[in-house]
């Protein structure tokens, strides 16, 4: 599991426009935080940690941890506002997790190793499932699910119950959904085959019709 980010941020008790303008000349976010449980609050932080995190491959999805003098929280992106110009993060809405809590996420699934029954003629590697969702505390979240899939053959697939995840850590898919096969593919025969001495058919010209009258 990759290193959290931990973004320090400090309460702020001014509020406007005004206010958020001049912490984003300091280079600052205003944010808000809700949830946990506890009322929300209103505080600030720096546009360049934030902008990392967004940055991220998980990105907005992405929890993280917010200090605010001493009291950290984890917390994820609720909501975000972009400006329509320059691109850049102006305000930022946070959910806070209560200890203990689970969420939803979604992982991707990468495959490792090389199966011997892929060497066969034909053999081609299908991965029907790309990432999963998962039930676990922000902490746990794992940064992928690595799936071994050196002795896949073509007569048993890796389903979503061969999965192994962490201690604490729940998948929300149906246990017999398959996550990857081995399929045989065939090369089909394009153009069918001619009677021993027959003409091919010209499409679009016409058969020759009969002379009237003939002598």
């Amino acid at each position: 599991m990759a290193e959290k980010f931990v973004i320090k941020a400090e309460k702020r008790s001014e509020l406007g426009k005004n206010v958020s303008r001049r912490l984003r000349v300091a280079g600052k976010i205003p944010v808000v935080v809700y949830g946990g449980g506890t009322e929300s609050l209103a505080a600030a932080a720096e546009l360049r940690d934030l902008a990392a995190i967004l940055r991220t491959d998980t990105g907005v999805n992405s929890v993280f941890s917010l200090d605010i003098a001493g009291d950290i929280n984890d917390v994820i992106f609720q909501d975000r506002q972009i400006h329509p110009v320059t691109g850049r993060l102006i305000h930022a809405d946070l959910r806070r997790f209560a200890k203990g809590e689970k969420i939803e996420m979604t992982v991707p699934i990468h495959l490792e190793g090389e199966p011997e029954a892929l060497k066969e003629e034909g053999a081609v590697l299908n991965q029907a499932m790309r990432e999963i969702k998962v039930l676990c505390e922000p902490a746990k979240t794992p940064d992928s699910i690595n799936v071994d899939i050196s002795g896949l053959t073509q007569e048993h697939a890796i389903h979503v119950s061969d999965l192994k995840v962490g201690e604490g850590i729940e998948i929300s898919e149906s246990p017999e959904t398959v996550v990857a096969s081995i399929a045989m593919v065939k090369e089909a025969d394009l153009e069918p085959q001619l009677e021993e001495g027959a003409e091919p058919e010209v499409v679009g010209e016409k058969p020759e019709e009969p002379a009237e009258g003939g002598e």
